[in-house]
């Protein structure tokens, strides 16, 4: 039984050259969805079996005599892609490095992002894995300052026409459906972080999306693991690091949005989504002369 997605339906097709296969088996090692199978020396093809051909290109990546086409589910045989040499890829030094030059960046300079530099990062945050393929995940491009700030003004204004649900009785009311850690965090978190939203955009500063030159809005469909929004997005920072500018992952535009049609259907969203976060990225305006150590909660093995 197929997959389901927003973007598939089917299974994927797969063809095999049979006379160029020699049987190795790996295609029918790395096929998940299971419509792959070996009966008397010959990879044969099944899309009956458990989830048939679900679109991963898995067996196309992984066949040493690349006799393998797979078409359908947003995948192509042109989707292929000759790996660099081990030398152009990053040590795990160099990984690290990275990571640990980045910050989370709130202040920007004037200078807008390049239309280049944009399609790098969404090509990088392309190639971050997915639940189910094809990816599910969306993307909200808001380039310029002018219209960050049009959404950052318009996320503000419709939380403040909402912000009675926070007001002292309301969140009395509220309590025996909240959990204590969610009540916590509406008191010191949701709350001053509203006001102080709202009192910045009557100075028109920007306390939301700190004046960004670009936001990059990463949802997702009902059908998607709930994660893919996530990773996608660290895909981008990382990216962003990489092409010398400043990035910053803010969690609460998502929330606000999903109870918005009005919002939705402004800027093009899906009308349903799961999850989502935005990343704002800039050229930043400071130089950071040392790195922080971060740690985990905890580690533990068993």
């Amino acid at each position: 039984m197929s997959i389901k997605t927003s973007r598939a339906a089917g299974t994927a097709e797969v063809v095999i050259d049979h006379e160029s296969c020699i049987g190795c088996g790996l295609c029918v090692r790395v096929c998940k969805g299971a419509p792959l199978y070996i009966e008397q020396g010959k990879v044969h093809v099944d899309q009956s079996r458990v989830f048939g051909c679900i679109g991963c290109g898995h067996c196309m990546a992984v066949c040493p005599r690349d006799c393998i086409r797979v078409h359908g589910r947003c995948l192509s045989p042109d989707d292929r892609k000759t790996l660099s040499e081990e030398t152009l890829r990053a040590s795990y030094e160099q990984l690290t490095s990275l990571l640990l030059a980045r910050r989370s960046v709130r202040e920007f300079s004037s200078k807008e992002v390049e239309q280049e530099y944009i399609e790098k990062i969404i090509d990088a945050a392309s190639m971050a894995p997915m639940g189910i393929p094809p990816s599910d995940v969306y993307i909200m491009v808001l380039a310029g300052r002018d219209k960050v700030k049009g959404f950052s003004d318009d996320l503000v204004d419709f939380a403040c026409s909402k912000k009675w649900l926070l007001s002292p009785p309301m969140l009395m009311l509220e309590r025996p459906f909240m959990g204590e850690e969610e009540h916590e965090l509406m008191k010191s978190f949701v709350v001053p972080a509203l006001n102080m939203f709202i009192d910045g955009k009557k100075k028109g500063e920007d306390w939301l999306l700190y004046n960004a030159p670009l936001a990059l809005f990463f949802t997702s469909s009902p059908y998607a693991d709930p994660a893919d929004p996530y990773i996608a997005a660290t895909y981008a920072m990382v990216a962003a690091e990489s092409l010398g500018l400043g990035s910053c992952m803010i969690g609460s535009v998502a929330p606000v949005v999903k109870y918005s049609d009005f919002l939705k259907r402004k800027y093009g969203l899906p009308m349903k989504y799961q999850s989502g976060i935005v990343v704002i990225l800039g050229y930043p305006t400071l130089t950071y002369q040392r790195a922080l150590k971060r740690t985990f909660a905890d580690v533990r093995y068993y």
